[in-house]
């Protein structure tokens, strides 16, 4: 018997007493919170998404559709990658614009081997305004867990309005737990107990935030 039988095994035998509870989920639990503050509209929100993105030192650029391939292009050359870590569903027009060397996302990729990628792109699942964060769930532009916590450099697309709540409880409703959700707020961050900031820890120091639009922000195309 493996210790996960065993474990499961004493719940069980300490939950045989206890009565059934058949009460629906959405009833069970009471959720007349505030489910967002303000009543900010479409554009404003996405403002308020890259204001807090900003204010966690990401870097965020917009962009239209038509220029996301320069822009990601772009980014790559200025960071000065060899190799772009590439989810199996990710829009091969995304990287269209660049001869940079694709590393597919493999599970037997070992930690040293993603270690060694330069960068990685992908999609999201949602993004809140209100909290600067953009979630994954393991979509398939946005790949394996892991391939987003180990390389440096993460660009990250959001398509905008569309993928943009104002809250977290509106972002809930979006997702689901059973999926391998990653919440970012910002690069890879920590402090010690004298508030020394060290960046890199648990996750790429470098966060880029594509912020993709049908309109386009300046001349260049980034909206930095």
């Amino acid at each position: 018997m493996s210790a996960r039988e065993r474990i499961l095994g004493r719940v069980r035998r300490a939950l045989a007493d206890v009565e059934p509870d058949d009460t629906p989920y959405e009833r069970a639990i009471e959720r007349s919170y505030v489910r967002a503050h303000g009543d900010l509209d479409a554009e404003r929100t996405v403002g308020l998404l890259a204001e807090n993105l900003a204010d966690y030192r990401a870097l965020v650029h917009r962009c239209t559709a038509d220029e996301l391939p320069c822009l990601i292009g772009r980014l790559l050359a200025e960071r000065g990658s060899r190799t772009v870590l590439v989810p199996p569903g990710l829009d091969a027009g995304w990287l269209a614009e660049t001869d940079v060397e694709r590393v597919p996302d493999v599970a037997a990729s070992t930690p040293d081997e993603l270690d060694r990628v330069d960068s990685v792109v992908t999609g999201c699942a949602v993004a809140v305004a209100e909290t600067g964060t953009i979630v994954l769930d393991g979509g398939p532009d946005q790949g394996r867990r892991r391939i987003t916590l180990v390389p440096d450099h993460h660009v990250c697309v959001v398509r905008v309005p569309d993928q943009v709540v104002a809250s977290v409880p509106q972002a809930l409703e979006r997702l689901t737990p059973t999926r391998p959700l990653t919440w970012i707020s910002g690069p890879s961050a920590t402090s010690d107990i004298e508030l020394d900031r060290v960046e890199g820890v648990h996750g790429p120091r470098t966060l880029e935030v594509v912020l993709v639009g049908g309109v386009s922000h300046s001349p260049g195309g980034d909206g930095r």
